[in-house]
């Protein structure tokens, strides 16, 4: 989404954990957009939270921050029971989906408030809404589930001070992610690039409160709403079953 909002005329404060994967989004949006100002800013979130939210609070004090995306997130290395789930595991998708996306709202909101203006959008999960529930990956829709209900409530919280809060609802997007999740391994009509997905989801910002911005992905939520819950769970199940199979057969 940093490409697209760097189309837009935006400066960008680019954050991850990899200097050279920052280094090179960097050099590819000033090749497109040679005016764009950028700060690269390195956080784990799955090591310090804290402390980097800090280190951030510092690079980004006395910047006017209009637009924060929230799209840090993380899930199990492979679909698992509850009970399989190592306490490192789950503790590390706490650290970055929830207590990582929390701090760094609150650091970011309370200059929108000075403003009266922003928008905050946070990246939420099929996994949460779309579906009635997502087995073998409990916690990570869990914490998805945290983003959405949290979007919702400072949205109205928020709305007075003419903040923008939307949690947008993807489904499958090719990713290193859901190569791992579900085995996909590129984009086709309904599963579509990141590129393309971004492209729709900058479009969206600023209006519905909760929305899966890439056409084809809204048309799947309305077909999966008129199943019955226990049509879809039994769905989510089969899948995950066959991608633990999958995965195993291949280690």
């Amino acid at each position: 989404m940093a490409f697209k909002l760097a189309e837009k005329g935006l400066n960008l404060v680019l954050v991850g954990r990899n200097i050279s994967k920052l280094d090179q989004v960097s050099r590819e949006i000033l090749s497109e957009n040679p005016n764009t100002q950028m700060k690269k800013l390195v956080v784990d979130f799955s090591r310090n939270v804290v402390a980097g939210v800090r280190e951030m609070e510092l690079a980004i004090k006395g910047l006017e921050i209009g637009v924060l995306i929230n799209n840090v997130g993380v899930t199990y290395p492979e679909a698992m029971y509850f009970h399989e789930v190592e306490e490192k595991v789950w503790m590390n998708l706490v650290n970055v989906n929830l207590r990582g996306t929390t701090l760094v709202t609150r650091a970011v909101i309370q200059g929108m408030i000075k403003r009266r203006k922003g928008a905050i959008v946070s990246i939420g999960s099929a996994a949460s809404v779309v579906v009635p529930s997502h087995p073998l990956y409990a916690i990570y829709a869990a914490t998805k589930a945290y983003i959405d209900q949290m979007s919702r409530s400072l949205y109205v919280e928020y709305k007075r001070y003419g903040i923008d809060i939307q949690c947008q609802v993807p489904l499958y997007v090719s990713t290193k992610m859901t190569e791992n999740v579900a085995g996909i391994k590129r984009a086709s009509m309904f599963i579509p690039s990141a590129e393309d997905y971004a492209e729709a989801a900058v479009k969206c910002i600023g209006y519905e409160i909760r929305c899966s911005p890439y056409w084809a992905h809204a048309v799947q939520w309305f077909f999966a709403s008129l199943l019955p819950d226990f049509v879809l769970d039994s769905w989510r199940y089969s899948v995950g079953i066959r991608r633990r199979s999958s995965l195993r057969k291949s280690a």
